[in-house]
């Protein structure tokens, strides 16, 4: 695993879904075994703070096509991780060549994996619920102060918040 980070979070910023939509059709353009790819994450939710990394989740035909395309993935800059530490999932990041800092995170399941209806149910389910993205914002920022330099620790803070708003969410889509 990576060493901890600092969290950062900045106000919603307008232009990370014109930058997921730009990233989108160029990932679509290289890797033709992505048959969709959605903006997921805070930076997806409007009016929330959020890191200021675009979150995307990739579906795939299949992943043994996927990872056949993994080059071409690369060759857009990022750098492929397998399915780092996630079965039936596949890592990409993208890294400022100049900053170093990460710019894009691509998950990328096949079609079918359930792992697709979790992350699209509790981006919705935020997007739907102002009262419920505040909640979150609120519990971000309560994560980022506990553990301001350690995005590990920041991210297990928020565990227990994210499942139990994911089940509400899959819960409501049944």
């Amino acid at each position: 695993m990576p060493r901890p980070i600092k969290v950062r979070l900045l106000p919603h910023d307008p232009r990370w879904a014109e930058m997921a939509a730009v990233e989108t059709s160029r990932l679509r353009a290289a890797a033709s075994a992505l048959s969709q790819v959605h903006h997921i994450g805070s930076t997806a939710i409007p009016g929330i703070a959020a890191k200021p990394v675009i979150d995307l989740l990739g579906v795939a035909s299949d992943l043994e096509t996927l990872d056949q395309q993994s080059e071409a993935i690369e060759a857009l800059g990022y750098s492929a991780h397998g399915e780092y530490g996630l079965a039936g999932r596949r890592y990409f990041k993208f890294d400022d060549p100049s900053s170093g800092a990460r710019l894009f995170q691509l998950h990328v399941y096949a079609q079918g994996d359930p792992s697709l209806t979790r992350h699209l149910a509790f981006r919705d389910q935020l997007r739907a619920n102002p009262e419920v993205a505040a909640a979150y914002e609120a519990e971000k920022q309560r994560c980022a102060a506990l553990h301001p330099d350690d995005s590990h620790a920041y991210s297990d803070c928020k565990g227990a918040w994210i499942a139990k708003v994911e089940a509400e969410a899959l819960a409501a889509r049944r």
